[in-house]
């Protein structure tokens, strides 16, 4: 027992030494000037663009009012940016926390570098979360003379990320997580999915139950003054500053392999299955309407990284949190990774204490692909019970095809919850990329449009009920004889209801698990 204990002693001191001698060398290391930078603004003129003239005509009918088109559907979400990208004439400003290199990836990348021979100019802002080991492709593609790429909030070049989240913590530990598609200033798709696909049903292994909204009229400007100032914070670094510039002849050797890629890609299932889809079916027929009504874009700021937490002028959650104060009947909110906190907890209790309804739907522990979140949610789901507020989770064994349509068909594979979206009295409808944890609140950037529509706040409600009701769990708190309070997991499907005890489809190691996740200190970086 000695020797155990000695040799415990002598690693936890190794492991020690070599953490300190990371950060030390970490702390050496720092960013290039940013002096590369040139600044830039959306472009205004937009009269004579093909998109422009579509919006004069459809905004000419509803003044002061913006269009809104929800994109529930993948496939359709995909579609509707490949359709707005081939439509553009002037401008692309793209902005994503997490762009793959995978076939969704891949097939955007190709839509934005068409239209980048087009003439039409591309600025992509990319947080660098997700870029680690890519950045010679992504120089590549910057070559290009019409597109430009930036780094949100870069890690340090040359060094270990494992160091940086130690030696920077604070600093690259806060990400920009918005996620904006931009055409002409005139056309914007913002909400949950970042390009990869799983968040467009190109995953045949994990479907996520997303949400965009496309929006067309005056919001669009406030979507795009956002963009403009990420895209000339300090904190966004051209590619070149840190890889170096990479000559467009490389671009073009590369462009035989790209070109040969996508006519491949062109007879896969997925690719079939766009051209199928409803909004692509909807385009091609002339058929698509919109809801009009008021908005405004609630944004935080990009000096939300840079600055101390709680400065609140940068952040956009205490907005929010007065449109959430004018509930009167009913708030519905849809949110992947569910952290309300005490603060969170006691505000929902205020609404419920004067007769507002509050349904919650977030993911379950089997759908959550996060423990450690499920853990900072699952702490609170008694006092919640307890104050009236309604709590549902995602069954993730639901099919594709179920998850879109209720109704048994399709993938068998994971169903997860990633979508962002508030419902207020059926009337007003907030979709973002903002989740209600304290990440989203505190720590990362977002963006999302809070609208007034009751049609669409309508359809989106008894969408809610209609998954309430079926294919999802609700979860009921009971008292056992012995004072015990319980939360049972009630489904209820084909006229059959079942029961469950635990987090259904978990096992005891896992709950386990949750459970010593749920004594970490961590809940602000959930």
């Amino acid at each position: 027992m000695d020797r155990i204990r000695h040799l415990h002693h002598h690693g936890f001191f190794y492991l020690f030494s070599v953490l300190l001698l990371m950060l030390v060398t970490g702390g050496c290391a720092s960013l290039p000037e940013n002096s590369d930078q040139t600044p830039s603004t959306v472009i205004l003129n937009v009269d004579g663009t093909r998109i422009g003239q579509i919006v004069a005509g459809k905004s000419s009918q509803h003044p002061g009012k913006s269009g809104f088109l929800l994109l529930g559907d993948g496939l359709d979400a995909f579609v509707a940016r490949a359709v707005l990208a081939n439509l553009a004439d002037r401008s692309l400003d793209v902005q994503y926390y997490l762009f793959h290199d995978d076939l969704v990836g891949g097939l955007l990348a190709y839509q934005l570098l068409q239209s980048a021979d087009r003439g039409v100019r591309v600025r992509l802002l990319l947080d660098d979360m997700g870029l680690e080991g890519r950045d010679k492709d992504v120089a590549t593609l910057d070559s290009h003379p019409n597109i430009e790429i930036r780094i949100f909030n870069p890690f340090t070049r040359g060094m270990l990320r494992s160091v940086q989240f130690l030696s920077r913590f604070g600093s690259v530990t806060r990400r920009m997580h918005n996620k904006t598609f931009i055409v002409d200033n005139s056309a914007a798709i913002v909400g949950g999915r970042n390009i990869g696909n799983e968040y467009f049903d190109a995953d045949p292994e994990l479907a996520f139950g997303d949400l965009d909204v496309l929006a067309i009229g005056p919001v669009v400007g406030e979507v795009s003054a956002s963009f403009d100032t990420y895209w000339n914070s300090e904190l966004s670094y051209p590619i070149s500053t840190l890889k170096g510039r990479i000559s467009e002849k490389k671009l073009e050797k590369l462009r035989p392999d790209w070109d040969g890629l996508m006519e491949q890609e062109k007879e896969s299932d997925y690719v079939h299955a766009l051209r199928a889809s409803d909004f692509a079916r909807r385009g091609r027929a002339g058929t698509i309407t919109y809801q009009w009504g008021k908005a405004t874009v609630l944004a935080d700021k990009p000096e939300k990284i840079s600055s101390e937490i709680q400065e609140e002028d940068f952040y956009l959650a205490p907005r929010l949190k007065k449109y959430l104060e004018k509930a009167d009947r009913e708030l519905i909110i849809l949110s992947a990774y569910f952290v309300p906190g005490r603060a969170g907890v006691d505000f929902l209790k205020s609404l419920t204490e004067r007769g507002v309804r509050v349904r919650i739907l977030t993911n379950s522990l089997a759908s959550n692909d996060v423990t450690l979140v499920h853990a900072g949610y699952a702490r609170y789901r008694r006092d919640m019970l307890r104050a009236g507020i309604e709590l549902y989770e995602v069954d993730k064994k639901l099919t594709r095809k179920e998850w879109k349509e209720k109704k048994t068909a399709g993938s068998s594979g994971k169903a997860s919850l990633h979508a962002k979206t508030f419902i207020i009295d059926r009337k007003a409808m907030f979709i973002s990329s903002f989740n209600f944890d304290p990440r989203s609140v505190m720590e990362n950037t977002e963006i999302g449009i809070l609208f007034h529509s009751p049609p669409l706040a309508e359809a989106m409600a008894e969408k809610f009920d209609a998954q309430s009701s079926a294919n999802t769990f609700k979860l009921e708190l009971t008292t056992e004889d012995d004072g015990i309070e319980l939360i049972r997991w009630v489904i209820r499907s084909d006229d059959q209801e079942k029961v469950y005890t635990n987090d259904p489809y978990t096992s005891a190691w896992r709950r386990f698990l949750l459970f010593m996740a749920g004594w970490l200190p961590i809940e602000s970086q959930l």
